[in-house]
């Protein structure tokens, strides 16, 4: 078995960001409950950016933005993800490229357009998501670069992605290519929505020992198990995962690492301005914490850090130095 010589290979959506303020009573009038995510076809997508006001492009995208904080923090980063030959598409593959890491995806020539996600921030910071998946949801086993992914310590998957059948088979192929190399599988539920779709899916791959690295928030953790009691939800999933990691908002995080328990507090912050991507680099911290070889707690801490960071400004993309940061605040 040959030696990783990547932290981590990503698969994921390739997304970009519009990202706009927006008032209660505008989400209210869209009908989606604000904080959440909804799926939209291109015309209707295309509306609805018609009626927003200024807004800001960032290149996005979960799993994406997990590689890109990464990167930041000096780790050997791939990501695997499909755009379409247009203007955004072009913008995301500038964008992750030069955060340092490793994308040759080819580009698709025919339509859908490249993805994109509208993104309504109300007064309190929370993000209201409206995605168009456009050309990602076309990702087909035939686009991975099996060398690529054999390469790296950690495959990483985002539960945003499973829900389009094309790029559903290309990740099941990515696993199998992981496991045969020896590596380990790290997968995001990414939002509740995910799990009414597919959690029999996803309880299955846990069961079966597929995913070694689980990543959630509280809400989806109670949607996955059914249960409505945290602690129970915890110790079930737990048991059937080498490392556990669950985000809990205002209230920290806790993580269950072969038998291993550890919990952070939120890292305080001034002002919270935009809770996109929140997750996305809460997931960046942990995995390059593990990377360097950190604690369960420390690389909590590093998660926690970076989130607080993404969440401080407009954009799922750090804007500050994010190893500078870390270095200023855990050493």
């Amino acid at each position: 078995m040959t030696e990783p010589t990547l932290d981590i290979v990503a698969i994921g959506n390739a997304i970009v960001d519009v990202i706009a303020q927006a008032d209660d009573s505008f989400v209210t009038s869209e009908g989606v409950a604000k904080g959440s995510m909804r799926l939209m076809d291109e015309a209707t997508s295309d509306s609805l950016y018609s009626r927003m006001g200024p807004g800001r492009e960032i290149s996005g995208g979960s799993a994406a933005n997990t590689v890109a904080g990464m990167a930041m923090l000096g780790c050997k980063c791939g990501f695997i993800g499909q755009v379409a030959d247009d203007q955004l598409g072009a913008v995301f593959q500038h964008d992750i490229r030069a955060n340092g890491v490793a994308f040759d995806t080819p580009t698709r020539p025919a339509q859908p357009s490249t993805a994109r996600c509208l993104i309504l921030v109300t007064p309190d910071a929370q993000r209201t998501m409206n995605t168009f998946l456009g050309a990602s949801q076309y990702l087909p086993a035939s686009a991975l670069d099996r060398d690529l992914i054999a390469s790296a310590k950690i495959l990483y998957l985002e539960g945003y992605l499973w829900d389009p059948e094309e790029p559903r088979a290309a990740m099941r192929a990515a696993i199998q290519i992981a496991h045969d190399a020896g590596r380990k599988v790290a997968f995001t539920l990414s939002d509740t929505f995910c799990i009414a779709r597919h959690g029999d899916d996803f309880r299955k791959l846990i069961a079966e020992g597929t995913i070694d690295i689980l990543f959630a928030n509280e809400s989806e953790l109670l949607a996955l198990t059914g249960d409505s009691d945290f602690d129970a939800a915890l110790g079930s999933v737990s048991a059937q995962v080498e490392t556990l990691v669950v985000t809990r908002g205002a209230a920290g995080a806790v993580g269950i690492q072969k038998g291993e328990t550890a919990s952070v507090p939120a890292e305080p912050i001034e002002r919270i301005v935009d809770t996109t991507g929140a997750g996305d680099l809460f997931a960046a911290g942990f995995l390059a914490g593990q990377a360097q070889g950190r604690s369960l707690e420390d690389s909590l801490r590093m998660g926690a850090i970076a989130a607080a960071e993404v969440i401080s400004h407009y954009g799922a993309r750090p804007e500050a130095k994010l190893d500078q940061l870390i270095a200023s605040r855990l050493g």
